[in-house]
């Protein structure tokens, strides 16, 4: 019995039959002394959705896309998982640099502010989405604890408060992202790592140039001995200071060497890939100058490492803005111009050309990325794959040890030798 015709194959009928009268038309208008379309070389098969088959001239025409899926089909994205974090102080680095970095974030997002300015932190809150109940002051600083949408703490204190409140986080069943320096003592150091492990969570040391491509390049060459052995590492980082500003205040823990200082002091290190051995600095505090009346101007320093390399470096809160590092090796130099700003590196390499040519000069251009976004995604990743991070306590532990052994050097006017 003929069964009904549906839509389906009514579609099916009309587009079988307008294929076949085309193929029609087409042999009518051959040269009648042709070959039939049924002989020909050319002739061919088309199979249609539902699988009947038709014979047509030419190439194979698809009735439909392969699997039965359109081309360029827009799939949406699975969201990625966010870590939710908690940003502890909001000062200058806090405002101007790290909130706005949450915006190009792909795995982190604040969710809670620590502050002592009840008004600043809620108009904070305001404009970055925070939940008016994510609020929290030092005196409940506690409390987060009970909070779940809390993952990670971001310690943005004086140097002399990371300490406390980095072990204060991690008790509190929070992984801990703490500025540089650490701290301000060996044993404060130490604390903070005993407390991450004893409470089974990650502390990380914002070292935010190990997230940074230009410096990464210069790890890398260095690693590979692009240019040989290296023989010398200069860095400077100095900046003006002007009063009332905490970098001041000793007892915050103020002075150029663990602000700006640190930056070249850990350069040389990751730049080696080596510990240094001894050390020898001296340091400049004017009497003129009520501004440092706690903590040095400008201090200069040597580092010796185990290879043999020597490193010179300097930091200072009084002069125009220096920022580089140069390193030095046998077959080459690599220059980093700005090193340490928060964007614009420039990376610059020179070798010898290999005639009487002078030597080659190659900028290298890479793609800059937002530092503080780098690092904290890295973080997010680490804690959200169970992952170790990339400057643990450690490395502010190994950076905490030659600042106490410069320290030492510029009071006893000699050069310490490391542990």
């Amino acid at each position: 019995m003929t069964q009904p015709m549906s839509r389906r194959n009514f579609t099916q009928f009309a587009s079988l039959a307008a294929v076949a009268a085309t193929a029609s038309q087409q042999a009518g208008a051959s040269d009648s002394s042709s070959p039939s379309p049924s002989n020909s070389a050319s002739s061919s098969q088309i199979q249609p959705v539902g699988g009947n088959t038709i014979e047509t001239t030419g190439n194979k025409i698809p009735l439909a896309p392969p699997n039965d899926q359109p081309p360029n089909l827009p799939i949406p994205e699975v969201p990625k998982k966010k870590m939710g974090w908690a940003v502890v102080g909001l000062g200058q680095l806090a405002l101007g640099q790290i909130m706005p970095a949450f915006g190009l974030c792909d795995y982190s997002e604040p969710r809670a502010l620590v502050s002592g300015h009840p008004a600043k932190a809620k108009t904070v809150a305001k404009a970055y989405d925070v939940a008016k109940d994510a609020i929290y002051q030092y005196d409940n600083f506690d409390e987060i604890a009970n909070d779940d949408r809390i993952d990670i703490v971001y310690i943005v204190l004086p140097n002399s408060m990371h300490a406390e409140y980095t072990i204060r986080a991690l008790e509190a069943g929070k992984h801990v992202l703490c500025e540089k320096p650490m701290a301000v003592s060996i044993d404060e150091c130490q604390r903070m790592m005993d407390s991450a492990e004893q409470v089974n969570r990650q502390l990380m040391i914002a070292y935010r140039l190990h997230y940074e491509p230009f410096n990464r390049k210069v790890m890398q060459m260095c690693d590979e001995k692009r240019f040989g052995e290296i023989k010398t590492f200069s860095g400077s980082f100095c900046i003006n200071v002007d009063a009332p500003n905490i970098r001041l205040a000793r007892e915050l823990g103020g002075g150029p060497v663990g602000d700006v200082g640190v930056y070249p002091i850990n350069a040389a290190r990751y730049v080696t890939g080596e510990e240094p051995v001894e050390v020898f600095a001296h340091a400049h505090q004017p009497g003129d100058d009520p501004r440092f009346r706690e903590v040095p101007e400008s201090v200069s320093c040597l580092l010796k490492f185990p290879s043999g390399v020597l490193a010179n470096l300097d930091c200072s809160f009084n002069t125009h803005r220096s920022d580089f590092y140069r390193v030095a090796c046998a077959d080459g130099v690599i220059e980093l111009s700005p090193a340490f700003s928060y964007n614009g590196q420039r990376l610059m390499t020179h070798q010898p050309s290999g005639s009487d040519e002078p030597n080659v000069v190659i900028q290298h251009e890479l793609s800059a990325v937002n530092q503080f976004a780098s690092e904290m995604d890295h973080f997010s990743q680490c804690i959200i794959n169970n992952q170790a991070n990339r400057t643990p306590g450690k490395e502010g532990l190994a950076d905490m040890r030659i600042l106490a052994a410069l320290d030492e050097s510029i009071r006893q006017s000699r050069p310490v030798k490391m542990n």
